[in-house]
């Protein structure tokens, strides 16, 4: 007999919240903890480089380890990282031990596909969808919420209180899913390790993100920026080579061509970009002093986040709506429809940007946008693949998701750091063209990712009732 769903959900909804929480918490902060810590401003960078990093390369891992030897033990694997980093970061006033503890922390990546490959396994046919729609949904919902409890914290105590809150939530998380998530069948018992495949993943991620994350602080023609971008290419060419040749690869290039997988992955990675590049942009122009730039709102960090929040909310929204449209459309509808809003939500900001309201309000277009099309990637996938390739085949596209948010933060980075303002003080402020520049590449984006999912040309619609809403399915395509 399977578990009931509000048994087994609250407990994976609740990781997701943790990572995606912690993830995205020390955002507003680094300015902050760059004086805290006495580094320059481009060493605390490492902070979330080094757990995007960490994320990027452990999230397929633990995903396929899942497949291989049950993913409830992975999960505890997985939040245990996060905890682990969590309480390390509290206990320590070391640069170098904090970018460990972050390292740790980007353990909790792996929670995703783990979540969406348990509620494909225990949770009742009819079920599945709405759980899915729901846990990837929360992905945007705690990103939102990070950034606003970042400011509440702050408000009455020091940076430690992220931390302590990051540790709070995984606690929590690690103890409902002992109690209340299944021990699970292991689904892939023919499946075997392949190490070299590992290592070449992470080296050719590692060298990606390092030279993306880097590459305004080195200067993007620079031997060490050209050098590590070659260096990916090659390292991604031959871990190319080997998973098509291995017995038993990582990742099944096979499963990764086909073209609901790989259409579906570019989305990941464009809405990743538009996400984590809208964020930073959103925060920092409501932060800009407005007597000195007269633009922006001089807002704290708390007051930025609460900008912010409808974001949260959209996405939270979206869960439901999402997995209506899926069950009753299919999963494009809701990809398409993810893109346009979130194009939507930018072109709105760089045409209307002077009121508190219109921030709210394009923010709360933007995370209902991202909240419909991370609600629709899991269905498409798992509509795709064998249920032993779940984890894996969730697991990369959380890892595109991830390199689309480092490559849209360094680019808009890039665009605001090219366009600024001379002061008689010395503090560089973009100017208002470099924001509207922002909010239109955002934009364009967007409606790329919007455009994607026609690509995906043969999709067997499932229609049924609105109370029992269940999984689509996709008709491979022969690729």
């Amino acid at each position: 007999m399977r578990p009931s769903s509000t048994r087994v959900l609250p407990a994976l909804v609740l990781a997701m919240l943790a990572f995606s929480v912690v993830q995205t918490a020390v955002v507003p902060i680094l300015p902050s903890l760059a004086k805290e810590l006495d580094v320059s401003g481009s060493s605390i960078t490492w902070l979330m480089t080094a757990n995007l990093l960490s994320a990027a390369v452990l999230t397929p891992l633990l995903g396929r380890f899942g497949d291989l030897r049950g993913r409830k033990p992975m999960l505890l694997v997985s939040l245990g990282g996060l905890v682990a980093g969590s309480a390390l970061a509290v206990g320590t006033h070391s640069f170098t031990w904090l970018v460990v503890a972050r390292v740790l922390q980007g353990a909790g990546g792996g929670v995703l596909p783990l979540a969406i490959s348990i509620v494909r396994d225990e949770l009742p046919k009819e079920k599945v969808t709405g759980g899915v729609a729901l846990i990837s949904a929360s992905m945007g919902v705690g990103s939102g919420l990070g950034l606003v409890a970042t400011g509440l914290l702050l408000e009455h105590w020091d940076y430690k209180s992220i931390f302590w809150m990051g540790l709070g939530f995984g606690l929590l998380a690690v103890a409902l899913v002992a109690l209340r998530v299944p021990t699970d069948p292991v689904v892939d018992k023919n499946g075997g390790a392949d190490p070299l495949g590992a290592l070449t993943l992470a080296g050719w991620l590692s060298a990606l993100l390092i030279a993306v994350s880097q590459g305004n602080t080195w200067g993007w023609t620079s031997n060490r920026t050209l050098g590590l971008f070659a260096a990916a290419a090659v390292i991604a060419l031959v871990w190319g080579i080997i998973e098509v040749k291995v017995k038993h690869p990582l990742v099944d290039m096979k499963m990764m061509a086909r073209p609901a997988v790989a259409f579906t992955n570019i989305s990941g990675l464009l809405i990743g970009f538009g996400m984590y590049g809208s964020f930073m942009v959103i925060s920092n122009f409501a932060q800009t002093p407005e007597k000195l730039a007269h633009y922006g709102f001089t807002a704290t960090v708390l007051h930025a986040g609460v900008m912010l929040l409808p974001s949260a909310l959209g996405s939270m929204v979206a869960a439901p709506v999402g997995a209506l449209l899926i069950a009753r459309r299919g999963p494009r509808l809701p990809l398409v429809l993810g893109g346009l809003l979130g194009a939507a939500g930018m072109v709105y900001l760089a045409l209307r940007h002077s009121a508190e309201g219109d921030i709210y309000f394009a923010s709360a277009v933007f995370g209902l946008g991202v909240g419909l099309a991370y609600a629709a990637m899991p269905a498409y996938i798992n509509g795709a693949v064998p249920a032993e390739q779940s984890g894996i085949a969730n697991g990369m596209n959380a890892v595109l998701r991830t390199v689309g948010g480092a490559i849209g933060t360094a680019v808009m980075a890039a665009i605001l750091t090219g366009d600024t303002m001379k002061l008689p003080i010395p503090v560089q402020l973009p100017t208002l063209d470099a924001y509207k520049h922002a909010f239109w590449v955002a934009a364009a984006v967007c409606l790329v990712a919007a455009v994607v999912p026609f690509a995906i040309r043969r999709i067997k619609e499932t229609p049924a009732p609105v109370e029992a809403p269940a999984s689509p399915e996709l008709v491979k395509t022969g690729a």
